[in-house]
């Protein structure tokens, strides 16, 4: 077991030196805003169409009560519930690779700027990996909801609800640690700056 952790660091110290050249997130990076904005402008106000006003699961980082839930999916409708699931939710499971990956990398890449990408500080950027795994299982949870709908059980919602509530909480976490990286690195060039 040990052994096969071992490995895993190895892979992933070595998957994070061999991909941040700034070209490469850069691109990653480009895809990523290119598909949040298309579910942002597109998909996403088509699905809200269909709503009566009411926001969609994506659009609520706080989360959502069962009631609620429930009330999104009786207001949207048969054609507003086929809409998400064939036209938001598609682009929804491409994203969060995308941003994962792309965010990884970004993080990375800055960190490597300021000559800190070592030791236990290297694992920072598995955060946004980890919200793009429960921006997945939060997917997945509105899937079965607009599958079984009227049928989604009080457990499905909440569970699903936690899902929103964890991507959020750990996207959060991320933005934060990337700001600090970006001020530290402003700094830095600062400093440079002035002693020249």
């Amino acid at each position: 077991m040990r052994t096969q952790i071992d490995q895993l660091r190895k892979q992933y110290t070595e998957f994070i030196y061999n991909n941040i050249g700034g070209k490469k997130v850069l691109i990653l990076n480009g895809f990523t805003f290119f598909f949040y904005f298309l579910m942002l402008l597109v998909t996403i106000p088509k699905v809200m169409g269909f709503s009566g006003g009411m926001k969609i699961f994506d659009m609520m980082p706080f989360g959502y009560s069962t009631e609620y839930a429930n009330a999104l999916l009786k207001s949207l409708g048969d054609e507003g519930r086929k809409t998400y699931l064939y036209q938001q939710i598609p682009l929804d499971l491409i994203f969060p690779f995308l941003y994962g990956i792309g965010n990884c990398l970004l993080l990375a890449y800055l960190m490597n700027k300021l000559n800190n990408l070592k030791a236990m500080s290297i694992y920072l950027c598995l955060l946004p990996i980890m919200a793009s795994i429960f921006d997945y299982l939060e997917n997945f949870g509105i899937i079965t909801m607009l599958c079984k709908y009227p049928n989604s059980s009080n457990l499905l919602i909440q569970t699903t609800n936690f899902f929103s509530i964890s991507k959020s909480l750990i996207t959060t976490v991320y933005f934060l640690v990337l700001i600090l990286v970006l001020l530290l690195l402003a700094a830095k060039r600062m400093f440079i700056s002035k002693s020249q």
